[in-house]
């Protein structure tokens, strides 16, 4: 190996592991095409496509290209009531899929929910797609590890999601390890400075930056093994059939009246929560008076509503006879009964938590919702796109309720709005971006 061969492999840019597509449908748009011949070649990829773009589609394009090429199983994992949609959206293209809830295999093209992963073995499939992946987030440490460990078993491998968390450079990192490139703690010590010696998981975004001289290498690293675009034209394609109709975000501030307690200890003024103590206790002294009036804001309307807690569920349930609780103590069949009934418009209003249900659902027959905003910019963003997608028709209202003790929540939320749209943007900017050393030749000595 010479000098430059050397330099180029610590660039940690990832090759190919894919093949030539051998299957592409022609109802597929230019660009989903472009992301979809892209994703087969690399053979291990991830999709950061936003919301209504067509990530069902290409991952199943995906699918049927390893299935062609291999003539080996391929497991799609989906989260809750998602797997329908995958079924509908391959017979569209006349594909065989099956929904599998036991780990029986009756195709090539298996798709199941994270849940039931381990009724699966690794050694029955030659490829594995990650639909949603950020919700990986959402699963405790066993499961998420299953989830990653699984995967790595497998030779080709995608994960797929609408938008990588702003900050979170963590999910960056698990993203290329499970993939089969760079280690996340690998990436941190190549590309991150510690401001506080420590390399705790939850410090990473926050006690974490990237090195001056490194971010615009660290971020055509990202863009080696994956494809960010949040509309057609980011890849030079039209966006004429994908113009979103108007967000309408509108916020409800109730006030607290009684004396805020604190760790047990009660305040003599109310003023705005900092500490997430403060946010916690200003959230259960408001309870009655936000359940109250996301209530009767979503009167007589399709709607649903993201709560945090389960005594704000319970509650609204009470309150809106009409509307149907999805509780995380029900069994897995009856959360996606009651998903799948509001889908289809046999129930009006549900009453759900973002970390169980803000991911993968098309919900476009909505256009209203109400939100218990926290400090989750991911949630907030992934529970409005069930809504506000490509493929709605009307304008999306969404209504905040919170308290006027939790401002600093809102505050919290743009900035990470912020955070999210300079994130995209610096992938955008470095879109196949490639590192090229930068080599002087010098006398030996």
């Amino acid at each position: 190996m010479d000098y430059e061969e050397f330099l180029k492999n610590k660039a940690q840019l990832s090759g190919n592991f894919g093949f030539d597509p051998v299957f592409m449908p022609e109802m597929m748009f230019d660009f989903q095409r472009n992301i979809t011949e892209w994703a087969i070649r690399k053979g291990r990829a991830a999709i950061f496509a936003d919301t209504g773009l067509g990530k069902t589609l290409m991952q199943l394009v995906v699918a049927e290209n390893i299935v062609r090429k291999t003539n080996g199983n391929v497991l799609i994992l989906t989260p809750l009531a998602v797997a329908f949609q995958f079924i509908k959206e391959a017979d569209k293209i006349g594909m065989d899929i099956h929904h599998s809830k036991d780990g029986a295999i009756k195709g090539k093209i298996t798709v199941t929910n994270y849940e039931r992963l381990h009724h699966f073995d690794h050694n029955d499939f030659d490829g594995v797609i990650l639909d949603e992946s950020s919700i990986l987030k959402n699963f405790d440490g066993a499961i998420k590890t299953n989830i990653t460990e699984f995967m790595k078993k497998i030779k080709f491998r995608y994960l797929s999601t609408a938008t990588p968390s702003p900050n979170d450079f963590i999910e960056l990192g698990t993203s290329s390890e499970a993939l089969g490139y760079l280690g996340y703690m690998d990436m941190l010590s190549r590309y991150f400075s510690n401001r506080e010696n420590t390399s705790k998981p939850q410090d990473i975004g926050t006690k974490w930056d990237l090195k001056p001289h490194a971010k615009d290498a660290f971020f055509r690293w990202v863009n080696s093994w994956s494809m960010s675009i949040k509309k057609p034209s980011d890849i030079g394609y039209s966006d004429e059939k994908y113009i979103l109709p108007e967000l309408i975000k509108n916020h409800h501030i109730v006030e607290n009246e009684a004396p805020l307690v604190v760790d047990g200890q009660a305040e003599m003024f109310n003023v705005p929560a900092r500490r997430m103590s403060e946010v916690s206790a200003e959230a259960k002294a408001t309870i009655e008076k936000r359940c109250e009036k996301a209530a009767y804001l979503a009167h007589g309307k399709t709607s649903v509503y993201w709560t945090n807690l389960n005594q704000e569920s319970g509650l609204l349930n009470a309150m809106d006879k009409e509307a149907v609780e999805i509780k995380g103590s029900m069994h897995i069949d009856k959360k996606e009964e009651i998903l799948l009934a509001f889908a289809d418009g046999d129930i009006e209003r549900i009453i759900t938590k973002p970390k169980m249900t803000s991911f993968g659902l098309n919900w476009q027959h909505c256009n209203h919702t109400t939100y218990f905003p926290t400090w989750s910019y991911e949630q907030m963003y992934q529970a409005i796109r069930r809504f506000w997608r490509f493929g709605q028709t009307r304008p999306v209202t969404v209504d905040f309720v919170y308290s006027d003790g939790q401002k600093r929540v809102l505050e919290t939320l743009e900035a990470k709005t912020q955070k999210a749209v300079e994130l995209q943007q610096r992938l955008n900017d470095n879109l196949h971006g490639f590192v090229e050393p930068n080599i002087k030749k010098k006398k030996r000595n």
